[in-house]
């Protein structure tokens, strides 16, 4: 398993918007695994495995693998230095207390900490020690006082600045949630060798889609696959407080054969097909639903006039934060399953 690789995914950093790093890293590693590759006006790198010549009317596969992590854009420095942020994505402030960032400009990469303004606990009162602050209550510090504004611009983009960590089965990593499926998108080719040559595949890494899948729908659009498969990470909430039947998936028991969220219900056959498969090729596999929340398959699913579209995805415990974590034999169930279904055409 080539975890360096998503070792450097993972802390290459990319927010809506700001993707370019993760791409030229993508493009430079897929440069030899596709016959060809373009960058979209939206951003999104359209990597294109082409059919064999002999083969008439290939079928369009498309993998959707967003690249964007989710972040913050610099709003406002003030005077004595301190930045105020939007969200781009999804936060829960709760995990936002006294985390060191990485606030990036065009000038280069400058370490800051992230807190929310108010009492420290030695003056706060009771009352002050329960609220959880709104998201754009917390401020950036980057140490440099009333000199700040000469180095940070409105439009600069913020991620948190956490390592990529093996321990025991897991991996622990800030960003995850998507570059999982970047290296994924990269891997189950790379895995597939000269095989599948009966279907034109084109692996999508799109941008922004932590803010709407807005790269998945423009691309889409130019690519009119016949199916499609977004590749993303779920929920893994088989952690305690969490009642079972809200887990979504159970780490270590395989990939996430995606059925449905409120963005988009998988087809049914496709379903069948990549179930039996998995059982075939004694892949480990759950299935799993969500509640709430999208993926890049419904923006295929719903693109022109349409296209058949299933999720692959990994079990992700502590979901944006800086403490996603994965287990391996999952990661290498989705490997496979992509791998192996490329393989039937």
């Amino acid at each position: 398993m080539n975890l360096d690789l998503l070792k450097k995914l993972c802390e290459t950093p990319g927010v809506p918007g700001n993707e370019e790093r993760v791409r030229a890293l993508i493009s430079d590693e897929a440069s030899s695994l596709f016959d060809d590759i373009r960058t979209d006006p939206m951003g999104s790198l359209i990597c294109t495995r082409k059919a064999d010549p002999s083969v008439k009317d290939p079928q369009k596969i498309a993998l959707m693998c967003h690249m964007d992590e989710i972040g913050f854009l610099v709003s406002h420095v003030t005077e004595k230095g301190f930045i105020h942020v939007q969200p781009v994505g999804g936060f829960d402030p709760r995990n936002l207390f006294s985390r060191r960032v990485l606030v990036c400009t065009e000038k280069g990469d400058l370490k800051g900490v992230m807190n929310p303004g108010g009492k420290p606990v030695h003056i706060a009162s009771a009352e002050d020690r329960k609220k959880i602050p709104e998201v754009t209550e917390f401020v950036i510090d980057i140490g440099m006082g009333d000199k700040a504004a000469d180095h940070v611009k409105v439009g600069d983009f913020v991620v948190m600045d956490e390592p990529f960590i093996e321990i025991g089965d897991k991996i622990v990593s800030k960003a995850l949630d998507n570059r999982i499926a970047c290296w994924l998108g990269i891997e189950a080719i790379r895995a597939l060798g000269d095989k599948g040559r009966g279907a034109e595949v084109t692996v999508v890494f799109t941008v922004q889609e932590e803010v709407g899948l807005r790269g998945a729908r423009t691309s889409s659009y130019g690519i009119k696959p016949d199916i499609g498969i977004g590749v993303d990470t779920t929920l893994a909430c088989d952690t305690p407080g969490v009642p079972e039947h809200f887990r979504t998936t159970k780490q270590g028991d395989g990939f996430g054969l995606h059925v449905r969220d409120s963005s988009f219900i998988a087809d049914k056959a496709l379903v069948s097909q990549i179930e039996a498969l998995a059982v075939e090729k004694g892949i480990p596999y759950q299935r799993t639903m969500l509640a709430a929340g999208g993926q890049d398959g419904a923006a295929v699913q719903q693109a022109a006039a349409g296209a058949r579209a299933i999720g692959i995805v990994v079990g992700t415990r502590y979901i944006h934060t800086v403490t996603e974590m994965i287990h391996k034999s999952d990661l290498q169930a989705a490997q496979d399953i992509l791998t192996a279904y490329l393989e039937t055409f």
